[in-house]
């Protein structure tokens, strides 16, 4: 915790003072740079609490297109989920769909990129015009990217590791923004890390695992998303069980 604290805070420092500005100049370089950028982040934040940590964190395939028109949805166990979604894409960096309080505070390194990486931001505990004006601002988002998207559709961290609900509207108003191609992701062991008491007490323990379920096609922004998201549930909920060896994969 010690070396990734330290490491997140020079990191900041980079960020606001080289990444940042640089961009700003070039805005040409943003993709390459920013892409490159958030990779060693990802790989700060993992690889180190791997090997210090004693944790075994998969390093996933770089299969994802870094294009328009890409959206990754996976579960949520715990922040290690972040980096993980990074380093699936080839040649970019995602777009992460976020929550609002994070760019209440400072934290090094995230509350900076929230902004420099344009994040989509909702807020569920707000009031209902500020959640619809969110939800627009996330259509928008959605439409106009030239990146892939990605979303945690549970809206929140399980505690015990089993797919939990979806919180359909933000994925709704991404669904009805324009078509996509979807890759879908489940990622199990890490939710013994969720709280950060779980990380500082249990991650020798924690034993994670990262699969890519399958990719869909969404072609019709108009239809009615809820069949199709019932899908990417049960895709996710079938492959936690394979993974799990409850059921067999299919």
């Amino acid at each position: 915790m010690a070396f990734v604290s330290l490491g997140l805070v020079c990191s900041d420092i980079v960020q606001r003072v080289v990444v940042g500005p640089w961009v700003a100049l070039r805005p040409s370089s943003r993709t390459p740079v920013l892409g490159r950028w958030i990779r060693i982040m990802a790989w700060l934040v993992s690889r180190p609490v791997a090997f210090i940590g004693g944790c075994a964190i998969p390093k996933p395939d770089r299969i994802v297109p870094g294009g328009p028109g890409v959206l990754i949805v996976m579960n949520h166990q715990s922040l290690f989920d972040i980096p993980l979604v990074i380093q699936t894409v080839q040649s970019a960096y995602p777009r992460i769909v976020t929550r609002q309080r994070y760019t209440a505070r400072w934290i090094p390194v995230i509350s900076h990129m929230i902004r420099l990486y344009q994040y989509p931001t909702v807020d569920p505990s707000a009031n209902a015009d500020d959640i619809r004006r969110s939800l627009d601002d996330l259509s928008e988002a959605a439409a106009t990217a030239d990146v892939p998207l990605a979303v945690f559709p549970e809206g929140t961290r399980t505690r015990n590791g089993e797919i939990g609900r979806f919180k359909k509207g933000a994925l709704s108003r991404i669904l009805a923004a324009r078509p996509w191609t979807v890759y879908v992701y489940v990622g199990d062991g890490f939710w013994r890390a969720a709280r950060f008491k779980d990380f500082v007490r249990g991650l020798s323990e924690v034993e994670g695992k990262m699969e890519h379920c399958g990719t869909l096609e969404w072609t019709d922004p108009t239809e009615d998303p809820t069949a199709f998201i019932d899908q990417v549930r049960n895709m996710m909920k079938e492959r936690l069980s394979a993974m799990r060896g409850e059921v067999p994969a299919g």
